[in-house]
């Protein structure tokens, strides 16, 4: 998926806000998901919410006001209840790598109970 700073994105300097690839990343998995059938909105009507139990951001190069960023999303691990996202972001002209890391998320009942992934979910994010 390919994101666009914009000013708002950005620090004083003019370069991408830190946590703000927390939030990239927080896209990218949605996308992931929907992209394979998966509406996250529908999982949490039917009762599975996903919680982020661990996240890394390797910080690689500096984006800026007006680049647009590629964000390439891998699941490289699944269990019964918890699954891993990669991530992958570049700078879309010059291919740079801007930043790298991953979130290892679990999937509750909505209370905090972790549960079993539903076998499409499971399914879906071995694809």
């Amino acid at each position: 998926m390919e994101i666009r700073i914009y000013y708002e994105d950005t620090d004083c300097g003019g370069v991408v806000y830190y946590a703000n690839y927390l939030k990239y990343f927080e896209r990218a998995r949605t996308e992931f998901l929907e992209s394979r059938g998966r509406s996250v909105a529908a999982l949490m009507e039917q009762g599975t919410v996903f919680v982020v139990v661990h996240a890394e951001v390797n910080y690689r190069s500096p984006a800026r006001y007006g680049d647009t960023l590629v964000i390439e999303t891998t699941v490289p691990e699944s269990g019964a209840a918890s699954f891993t996202f990669e991530h992958i972001i570049t700078e879309k002209t010059s291919g740079r790598v801007v930043v790298t890391g991953s979130a290892r998320l679990a999937a509750t009942d909505g209370q905090g109970k972790v549960k079993r992934l539903d076998k499409e979910t499971a399914t879906a994010l071995q694809s």
